[in-house]
């Protein structure tokens, strides 16, 4: 709880793009001028995945997510873990127990199409009637255009899944990374030529799927190391029923396991494919690695050595 009082954002916050950052920015310049305590209500998993039938791509992780919320100098979090006891709660008990008594409100931020509650019975205007009788201004945060459209984690699921990694970019307000510890694997890799460094994605679901030119941080390094990787299903050898992200880095020697991993991906090269054995596999491999040391800028015929 805030004491003193807090400005507060909503929102499921997923990839934390620049519309989110805008409203992130708002929230601090007036709890600034105020003297509140910024603060953002979010959710997990994201009501949007909660309610669909079929699995919803994530643009970023809850460890993500919470680390640009404190980038963008949020003081105060609440993640509210979104099942069936808060689905229950009511657009009334929602502001009361959670933006009055939790947060303190005073300044409520929220986009132009919230709604919240129980069958979203809650929108803007009840939330500023509301806020008129319980001692909170509602403000609502205009959209943010990029090249005459609006900013959103569906625009930019959308371009990231047409491999359109120059087109994210900008809604992002940087490129598109996926981060995980690395884990130890079969090592097939190895003996074909090509050790990777991997993560398993578990229960998030990737907007991305295929073989990709990556670049690649390791700790907390900026991603500048270059490499080829594969986030699918591996259906040539070792099938798995939820999708790995394999980094090959190139020229890289060393034991990576366990360290934490950024993956910027900067390519896709082709969607991924069963072939008919290692032989064809280690093929297309190499001409994998080849055009990604193109595509970053290297000497292909390295891929050779």
């Amino acid at each position: 709880m805030a004491p003193a009082g807090s400005v507060v954002a909503i929102g499921a916050f997923d990839g934390l793009h620049r519309g989110h950052q805008a409203l992130l920015a708002e929230v601090r310049l007036r709890a600034g001028e105020l003297d509140l305590a910024p603060g953002v209500v979010s959710f997990e998993p994201l009501p949007r995945a909660y309610f669909s039938p079929e699995p919803v791509p994530r643009l970023s992780g809850v460890r993500e997510k919470l680390r640009g919320f404190a980038a963008a100098g949020m003081a105060q979090v609440l993640l509210l873990r979104f099942n069936a006891a808060l689905t229950a709660m009511s657009a009334e008990d929602f502001v009361r127990r959670v933006l009055v008594h939790r947060m303190a409100a005073r300044e409520v931020w929220v986009g132009s199409d919230f709604r919240f509650g129980h069958k979203r019975a809650g929108d803007v205007a009840m939330l500023a009637r509301m806020g008129r009788e319980l001692g909170f201004a509602t403000h609502v945060m205009p959209p943010v255009l990029l090249e005459g459209a609006r900013v959103s984690a569906t625009r930019v699921r959308g371009l990231l899944a047409a491999g359109e990694f120059a087109g994210a970019a900008p809604l992002l307000g940087r490129p598109f990374v996926i981060e995980g510890r690395i884990e130890r694997g079969n090592q097939l890799g190895r003996t074909l030529g090509f050790p990777t460094a991997n993560i398993h994605l578990r229960r998030r679901v990737s907007p991305v799927l295929g073989i990709f030119a990556v670049r690649v941080g390791l700790g907390e390094a900026p991603c500048s190391w270059p490499g080829v990787a594969s986030l699918g299903l591996r259906p040539t050898v070792n099938q798995v029923t939820q999708p790995v992200l394999e980094v090959h880095l190139f020229d890289f020697e060393g034991d990576l396991y366990g360290r934490r991993m950024a993956v910027e991906f900067v390519a896709k090269l082709r969607e991924e494919q069963k072939f008919d054995g290692l032989e064809a596999l280690t093929e297309q491999m190499h001409r994998d690695a080849r055009q990604a040391r193109e595509l970053l800028g290297m000497n292909p015929r390295l891929a050779e050595a």
